[in-house]
Protein backbone atom coordinates (compact mmCIF):
# COMPACT_ATOMS: atom_id res chain seq x y z
CA UNK A 1 0.00 0.00 0.00
CA UNK A 2 1.63 3.22 -1.10
CA UNK A 3 0.46 6.68 -0.34
CA UNK A 4 1.34 9.71 -2.37
CA UNK A 5 1.95 12.88 -0.48
CA UNK A 6 0.52 15.89 -2.25
CA UNK A 7 2.16 19.23 -1.60
CA UNK A 8 -0.34 21.48 0.15
CA UNK A 9 -1.30 24.88 -1.15
CA UNK A 10 1.55 27.21 -0.23
CA UNK A 11 1.74 30.94 0.38
CA UNK A 12 3.57 31.22 -2.96
CA UNK A 13 0.73 29.32 -4.68
CA UNK A 14 -1.79 31.64 -3.04
CA UNK A 15 0.13 34.68 -4.27
CA UNK A 16 0.20 33.22 -7.80
CA UNK A 17 -3.58 32.76 -7.67
CA UNK A 18 -4.18 36.28 -6.35
CA UNK A 19 -1.94 37.89 -8.96
CA UNK A 20 -3.48 35.92 -11.84
CA UNK A 21 -7.04 36.60 -10.69
CA UNK A 22 -6.22 40.27 -10.23
CA UNK A 23 -4.67 40.44 -13.70
CA UNK A 24 -7.77 38.89 -15.29
CA UNK A 25 -10.11 41.23 -13.39
CA UNK A 26 -7.96 44.29 -14.13
CA UNK A 27 -7.93 43.45 -17.86
CA UNK A 28 -11.73 43.38 -17.74
CA UNK A 29 -11.84 46.60 -15.72
CA UNK A 30 -13.66 44.92 -12.83
CA UNK A 31 -12.68 45.71 -9.21
CA UNK A 32 -12.83 42.50 -7.15
CA UNK A 33 -11.98 40.87 -3.87
CA UNK A 34 -9.99 37.64 -3.97
CA UNK A 35 -9.80 34.99 -1.23
CA UNK A 36 -7.55 31.91 -1.13
CA UNK A 37 -8.19 29.20 1.48
CA UNK A 38 -6.08 26.14 2.25
CA UNK A 39 -7.56 22.63 2.49
CA UNK A 40 -8.57 23.24 6.11
CA UNK A 41 -10.49 26.39 5.22
CA UNK A 42 -7.82 28.67 6.67
CA UNK A 43 -7.17 32.03 5.02
CA UNK A 44 -3.95 31.97 2.98
CA UNK A 45 -4.41 35.20 1.02
CA UNK A 46 -6.89 38.00 0.61
CA UNK A 47 -6.93 41.08 -1.58
CA UNK A 48 -9.69 43.63 -2.07
CA UNK A 49 -9.35 46.26 -4.75
CA UNK A 50 -10.10 49.54 -2.98
CA UNK A 51 -12.75 50.25 -5.65
CA UNK A 52 -14.55 46.94 -5.11
CA UNK A 53 -17.88 46.98 -3.29
CA UNK A 54 -17.33 46.29 0.40
CA UNK A 55 -19.48 43.17 0.51
CA UNK A 56 -17.23 41.55 -2.12
CA UNK A 57 -14.75 40.69 0.62
CA UNK A 58 -17.34 38.60 2.39
CA UNK A 59 -18.74 37.07 -0.79
CA UNK A 60 -15.31 36.08 -2.12
CA UNK A 61 -14.56 34.30 1.14
CA UNK A 62 -17.97 32.57 1.30
CA UNK A 63 -17.64 31.42 -2.33
CA UNK A 64 -14.18 29.98 -1.63
CA UNK A 65 -15.48 28.22 1.49
CA UNK A 66 -18.45 26.76 -0.39
CA UNK A 67 -16.25 25.51 -3.25
CA UNK A 68 -13.90 23.94 -0.70
CA UNK A 69 -16.58 22.22 1.38
CA UNK A 70 -18.42 20.78 -1.62
CA UNK A 71 -15.29 20.32 -3.78
CA UNK A 72 -17.06 21.89 -6.74
CA UNK A 73 -17.17 25.22 -8.53
CA UNK A 74 -19.97 27.32 -7.08
CA UNK A 75 -21.14 27.98 -10.65
CA UNK A 76 -22.05 24.28 -10.84
CA UNK A 77 -24.10 24.41 -7.62
CA UNK A 78 -26.46 27.32 -8.28
CA UNK A 79 -29.36 25.20 -9.54
CA UNK A 80 -29.04 22.76 -6.62
CA UNK A 81 -30.24 25.35 -4.10
CA UNK A 82 -33.25 26.59 -6.05
CA UNK A 83 -36.63 25.86 -4.41
CA UNK A 84 -37.02 22.52 -6.23
CA UNK A 85 -33.32 21.58 -5.94
CA UNK A 86 -31.89 18.80 -3.75
CA UNK A 87 -29.75 21.26 -1.72
CA UNK A 88 -32.57 23.80 -1.27
CA UNK A 89 -32.22 23.97 2.52
CA UNK A 90 -28.42 23.70 2.65
CA UNK A 91 -27.64 27.46 2.72
CA UNK A 92 -29.69 27.90 5.90
CA UNK A 93 -29.27 24.43 7.44
CA UNK A 94 -25.69 24.95 8.59
CA UNK A 95 -24.09 27.69 10.61
CA UNK A 96 -21.47 28.18 7.91
CA UNK A 97 -20.95 30.89 5.29
CA UNK A 98 -22.10 28.96 2.21
CA UNK A 99 -22.81 31.03 -0.89
CA UNK A 100 -24.16 29.47 -4.06
CA UNK A 101 -23.18 32.16 -6.55
CA UNK A 102 -20.57 31.64 -9.29
CA UNK A 103 -17.05 32.75 -8.41
CA UNK A 104 -15.71 30.02 -6.13
CA UNK A 105 -13.54 27.14 -7.38
CA UNK A 106 -11.75 24.29 -5.64
CA UNK A 107 -7.99 24.04 -6.15
CA UNK A 108 -6.54 20.60 -6.87
CA UNK A 109 -3.01 19.23 -7.15
CA UNK A 110 -2.43 15.73 -8.48
CA UNK A 111 -6.15 15.07 -8.17
CA UNK A 112 -6.28 16.07 -4.49
CA UNK A 113 -8.24 18.98 -3.06
CA UNK A 114 -5.69 21.41 -1.60
CA UNK A 115 -7.73 24.58 -1.20
CA UNK A 116 -10.13 26.99 -2.85
CA UNK A 117 -10.28 30.36 -4.53
CA UNK A 118 -13.16 32.82 -4.39
CA UNK A 119 -13.82 36.05 -6.22
CA UNK A 120 -16.47 38.68 -5.61
CA UNK A 121 -17.23 42.06 -7.05
CA UNK A 122 -18.06 41.36 -10.66
CA UNK A 123 -21.07 39.68 -12.18
CA UNK A 124 -21.12 36.00 -11.14
CA UNK A 125 -20.02 34.85 -14.61
CA UNK A 126 -17.13 37.33 -14.53
CA UNK A 127 -16.00 36.19 -11.08
CA UNK A 128 -16.09 32.57 -12.26
CA UNK A 129 -14.05 33.42 -15.34
CA UNK A 130 -11.43 35.28 -13.30
CA UNK A 131 -11.17 32.32 -10.90
CA UNK A 132 -10.73 29.87 -13.78
CA UNK A 133 -8.05 32.09 -15.31
CA UNK A 134 -6.21 32.09 -11.99
CA UNK A 135 -6.31 28.30 -11.79
CA UNK A 136 -4.61 28.15 -15.19
CA UNK A 137 -1.69 30.15 -13.77
CA UNK A 138 -1.17 27.58 -11.02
Amino acid sequence: MSTTTVTPLTAADAETLVLAARRAADEAGVPVSITVLDAGGNLLAFRRDERAVLISGETSTAKAYTALQLNAPTADLVDLVKPDGPFHSLPTALDKPLLFIAGGVPVHRDGQLIGALGLGGGAPEQDHGFARAALQAL
